[in-house]
């Protein structure tokens, strides 16, 4: 029986044999991978970001480090825990820069007062998402829609698992607490996931 990868939508063996055909030399094999990742990756990124430009940004910026960085992937962990990985610093490393240039448009604001358009029709899944920390999005995504364990997410954010069970089992408690004080019940994926 094949090993599971819990990112990938194609068997680890094309996963594989795409990494060892592109490490030979073909490029085309790396469409492979990208195929095989592209849309976690994007959706990774969307709630980490929380904008769909950056996110197409970043899914691009990520595939072209990941095919640059190939020869420094080790099967150590799965090639998707290495590509979250990747992808995670990559966020980290937006964020950043995003809170570099806030600074610089909160000064240009005080400078050049106006009115900004502040679109809020949002659904409830966005709205739950902007209401949580980078740090907690993606623990979000990685055990509730990728199903990673906390050992492969402990590698993928270089963190200890227990760790992260902990940071978890706290961000499940405040969304239940979150839902009841909206009037809903304790029902729900997050709610019953552990």
């Amino acid at each position: 029986m094949e090993r599971r990868d819990p990112g990938a939508q194609v068997s680890p063996t094309l996963v594989d044999e795409a990494i060892n055909q592109v490490r030979a030399g073909d490029r085309e094999a790396f469409a492979t991978i990208i195929r095989a990742f592209e849309r976690q990756i994007y959706t990774y990124c969307y709630y980490i970001l929380k904008s769909r430009e950056e996110a197409e940004d970043a899914v691009q910026d990520i595939f072209v480090k990941v095919y640059r960085e190939l020869e420094r992937y080790r099967k150590l962990e799965s090639f998707s825990a290495w590509l979250y990985k990747v992808a995670y610093h990559h966020c980290l490393d937006q964020i950043r820069k995003r809170k570099r240039r806030s600074r610089l448009l909160s000064l240009y604001k005080e400078q050049h007062p106006k009115a900004y358009y502040d679109p809020s029709g949002e659904g409830p899944v966005q709205l739950l998402m902007d209401s949580l920390s980078a740090e907690e999005s993606n623990l979000l995504i990685l055990k509730v829609v990728e199903q990673y364990s906390f050992e492969e997410m402990g590698k993928i954010m270089d963190c200890n698992p227990a760790t992260l069970r902990k940071k978890f089992e706290r961000l499940r408690k405040k969304l239940v607490q979150q839902k009841m004080n909206e009037g809903g019940g304790s029902h729900g994926e997050v709610a019953r996931s552990n």
